[in-house]
Formats: C-alpha cells, sequence, structure tokens
C-alpha cells in the first residue's frame, strides 16, 4: 500500500486507466497524419489543411499549465474526469464535422482536453506510486508513447482506406469512456482547498499571445500579406501580451511559469533546443504522408506503413543513447550528434520529387528518425540533472511547454510554406481531391499534381533543415553536468525511462 492509502490492486487499475488516457492524447497527435489528404478530399480547404494538427497541440499546449496548477490546488481526481469529458466531447465533435473550419474548431476543443489529459495523468503517477517504483512504472509509459508513435499513422491509413477518416476521432470515445470508468472506481486522492490564487490572467496573457503568434506564421504570406495591417498587428498583439505575461509572471504569487526557471543556463538551452527540434520533427510527421500519398500514389494504409522506419529508428536510437549514457554518465555527444543527422535527413527529404520511390522515401526517413530519438530524451536528463530535485516538476512541465510550442509552431509555419509554394498552374479542384480520386484521373493530371505537390514540399523539408542546424548550434553551448547519483539508484537511468 502507498502513501495515499491505495492498495496494490487499486494502483495497477488506476494506472491502467491512466494509460489508457496517454495513449489517447499521444495517438491523436499522429493517428491524423494519414488521414488528412481524404480529409481535405471531403471538406476541402487544403490551404489550412495544417491547422487540423495546429489547433489540437495549440490547444494542448496553452492548456497544460493550468490543467496543472489547478490540480496543484484543489486536487487531480475531478478534474482529470473533466479532461476526460473535454476530449472526448471534442472527439466526437470531431468526427461528425462537415467542413473543415468545424473540425479544426472542435480540434482545438480535444486539444484542450488532451492537455489536461498529459499534465495530470504523469502528476497522478507521482502522487500513487512511490519514488523507488516510479522508475518500472515510466517505462511502460514511454512504451504507451512508442505505440501511439507507431500505431498512429498506421491507424489512421487503416481506418480511412476500410471505414471512414471520421473513424479516427470516433475511436476516442469508447477507449476514453473505459478509461473514465477505470479511473472513477479505483482512484482515491485526497481533495485538496488551499486559497493560492489561480493565475488566470497569466494562463489567459500566455494563451492569447501563442494564439497570435500562430496566426501570424499561419497567416503571413498567404491570406495576408507579411506588411498587411492584419499581419502587422497580430504580431504587435503577440509582442504585447507576451510582454503583459512575463510582467504578471513576475508579480503573481503563484506562476503559471516561474521566470526565475530561465536563469538556469541549461533550462535555457534545453528550452531552445526541444522548442527547435520539435518544430522541425513536425515537418516529416506531418508532411510525409501528404508525399506518400499524393506524389508516390500509396494508399492511407501504405503511407502509414511507410512512416515505421521512421519511428522505429526514433525508437530504437532512444533506447540504446538511453543505456549508453546510464552506463558512461556522458550525454552531450547524443543531441549533437542527433541534430546533425536530423539536418542530414532534411536535406535528403527535400532532394525527393515525383519520380522518387516508396523505398527510397523510407530510407531517408530513417537517417531522420535516428538523429531525432537521441535528442529529446537526452535533453530531459540533462535538465532533470541540473536543477534542484524541488524543481523537478516544475522544470519538466515548462520544457514540455516548450517542445509542444515547437510541435504547434512547425505545423503552422510549414503548413504556411506548403500553401503558398503550391503550383498555382494546376487545377485547384484537382488540389482538393480525394487520394483516390487523384489516382483515377488521367496520367497527365496526376503528374500535374505530384510535381506541384513535390516541389511544395521540397521547399518545406528544404526549410525544415536550418531549422535542426539551429538547433544544433544551440546545443554545443550545453554544460554537460557530471550526472548525480550513478551508483545508488540513478536518477538518470529513471530519466532514460521516462523519456519525453
Amino acid at each position: 500500500m502507498d502513501n495515499t492509502g491505495l492498495d496494490r490492486r487499486q494502483v495497477l487499475l488506476t494506472f491502467t486507466g491512466l494509460l489508457l488516457a496517454m495513449l489517447l492524447a499521444s495517438l491523436d497527435q499522429t493517428i491524423v497524419s494519414t488521414a488528412l489528404p481524404t480529409i481535405v478530399g471531403d471538406l476541402g480547404g487544403l490551404d489550412q489543411l495544417s491547422w487540423v494538427v495546429t489547433a489540437y497541440l495549440l490547444g494542448a499546449t496553452v492548456s497544460m499549465p493550468l490543467w496543472g496548477r489547478i490540480s496543484d490546488l484543489y486536487g487531480r481526481k475531478s478534474l482529470f474526469q473533466a479532461a476526460i469529458v473535454v476530449f472526448l466531447a471534442g472527439s466526437a465533435l470531431s468526427g461528425a464535422a462537415q467542413s473543415l473550419g468545424e473540425l479544426i474548431g472542435f480540434r482545438a476543443l480535444q486539444g484542450l482536453g488532451a492537455g489536461g489529459l498529459m499534465t495530470l495523468a504523469m502528476a497522478i503517477v507521482g502522487e500513487i506510486i512511490s519514488p523507488r517504483e516510479r522508475g518500472r512504472y515510466q517505462g511502460y509509459i514511454q512504451m504507451v508513447f512508442v505505440l501511439a508513435s507507431v500505431a498512429g499513422p498506421l491507424l489512421g491509413g487503416v481506418f480511412v482506406d476500410h471505414l471512414s477518416w471520421r473513424w479516427v476521432f470516433y475511436l476516442n470515445v469508447p477507449i476514453g469512456a473505459l478509461a473514465f470508468g477505470v479511473i472513477t472506481a479505483a482512484l482515491q486522492l485526497p481533495v485538496r482547498r488551499t486559497r493560492a490564487p489561480i493565475d488566470y490572467l497569466g494562463g489567459a496573457l500566455l494563451a492569447a499571445g501563442l494564439t497570435s503568434l500562430l496566426l501570424v506564421t499561419t497567416w503571413g504570406g498567404q491570406r495576408y500579406a507579411w506588411t498587411s495591417a492584419e499581419i502587422l498587428g497580430l504580431g504587435a498583439a503577440a509582442v504585447a501580451l507576451l510582454a503583459a505575461f512575463i510582467v504578471q509572471e513576475r508579480r503573481a504569487a503563484e506562476p503559471i511559469l516561474p521566470l526565475r526557471l530561465f536563469r538556469d543556463p541549461v533550462f535555457d538551452i534545453v528550452a531552445a533546443v526541444l522548442f527547435l527540434t520539435t518544430l522541425a520533427f513536425f515537418a516529416a510527421i506531418v508532411f510525409m504522408p501528404v508525399f506518400l500519398q499524393v506524389v508516390t500514389g500509396a494508399s492511407a494504409t501504405d503511407s502509414g506503413l511507410l512512416l515505421l522506419p521512421l519511428l522505429l529508428a526514433v525508437t530504437t536510437s532512444t533506447a540504446l543513447s538511453g543505456r549508453v549514457i546510464s552506463k558512461t554518465g556522458r550525454y552531450k555527444v547524443f543531441p549533437v550528434t542527433g541534430l546533425a543527422l536530423m539536418a542530414l535527413g532534411l536535406l535528403l527529404l527535400s532532394g525527393m520529387d515525383e519520380s522518387t520511390s516508396q523505398a527510397s522515401a523510407s530510407m531517408r526517413l530513417i537517417v531522420f528518425g535516428a538523429g531525432f530519438g537521441m535528442v529529446s530524451q537526452v535533453l530531459i536528463i540533462a535538465i532533470h540533472n541540473a536543477v534542484d530535485r524541488r524543481d523537478l516538476g516544475i522544470t519538466t512541465a515548462s520544457a514540455n511547454l516548450f517542445r509542444s510550442l515547437g510541435g504547434s509552431v512547425g505545423v503552422a509555419v510549414f503548413g504556411a510554406i506548403f500553401a503558398s509554394r503550391l503550383d498555382t498552374g494546376v487545377d485547384a479542384g484537382s488540389l482538393q481531391a480525394r487520394p483516390e480520386t487523384l489516382h483515377a484521373m488521367s496520367a497527365t493530371a496526376q503528374q500535374g499534381v505530384a510535381e506541384a505537390v513535390a516541389h511544395a514540399l521540397q521547399t518545406v523539408f528544404l526549410a525544415a533543415a536550418p531549422v535542426a542546424a539551429l538547433a544544433l548550434l544551440v546545443v554545443l553551448f550545453l554544460r554537460e553536468v557530471p550526472l548525480r547519483g550513478q551508483k545508488p539508484a540513478p536518477r538518470p537511468k529513471e530519466a532514460a525511462r521516462a523519456a519525453a
């Protein structure tokens, strides 16, 4: 029995419910990717394709700090149940969407719930499982993330080919209901009530500032000219809102994002590199299914299978680097090597055109994936090792915020680049068609569409390569602090298993 009064059976049941919830939240980051071409074919709006992913990531990113802070003050069980309900409502509405605008709005709602699922699930694990046993349970959590990364694109493709893209979202409902039932029956946590104020103003300023920033990156040069009043106004609003957020955090009794964290150079470098790394990663994970389906003619299911080399390379390099670090205590070499491989992989991807084979595309993804797997996990180890134990939770949550923000900005920026570079000489109706409709067109029409999309994606991948190179330059300044606790109960091993 642990310090919450739960016996082993209750702990295992609760942990199962938490794993189901984390599976849902992590799965929905990748399962949509292989369905995007078909969704656009049904609902239209190719130029807004990236917002189907961006809205989800933005909703999750801006809500994470609030979910965590409110649960610290008022308890986690009821709030976790509320997060499941919000997520399931967004899922059901997304599946029923009749326009791309509706889908984007419902995905944002789904993302708000996902922010709570991820934040609160990790917090509850820390509350019901003792530190001595937590490392073993973190290994199961890592397996869920890997499973979601590998299974997401494949499941999305299977649903599109054999059912409907709407089942990508409907699938969440029975799994989420099961998680809700398990948590309701098994989890028993004390309900806390404190008088500490919640920094709602800080949360609102952060959400508004980030949203304004995302709109600038998405609409700039596409819907509005970069020098238009709309873009300049949004840019000014983003600067003003984020400046006001900093002022608010300085005076808030319980800030959403404590500014004292930024006085630690290790935190600053890790936050910046996580932001840039995730930004570059989403160029590949979101837009490769588009290349595989539209340019190479792969089915949705096949495009998911063709992404497996990327995801397996990520998993393998993550596991191997973690083992080496736990034995040697040295870690800086891995993000340096990994970011170099990511930049090289993106350059290789930018060389693809309409004549590139599916096998060749998958092989290039291996280089990129092997590099990515050496970065995020190692940076979490570095930041855990550098900060005081009392700051582990705050620091990890804040680092995850920058990682989520990188994903949001990345999808928006590369989506804007993709839309702006589409060859306007190709019939717009062809670009909006479902993949199977494209495959039924004449060879000349298919060739024109394939060339247009391949040309646009070359620019996307070429633009992402310097982002990875910039991350490489930044990580060179990371100070390698000797890992603590190598012999007795080594914390870095726990961090490696909990790779994020």
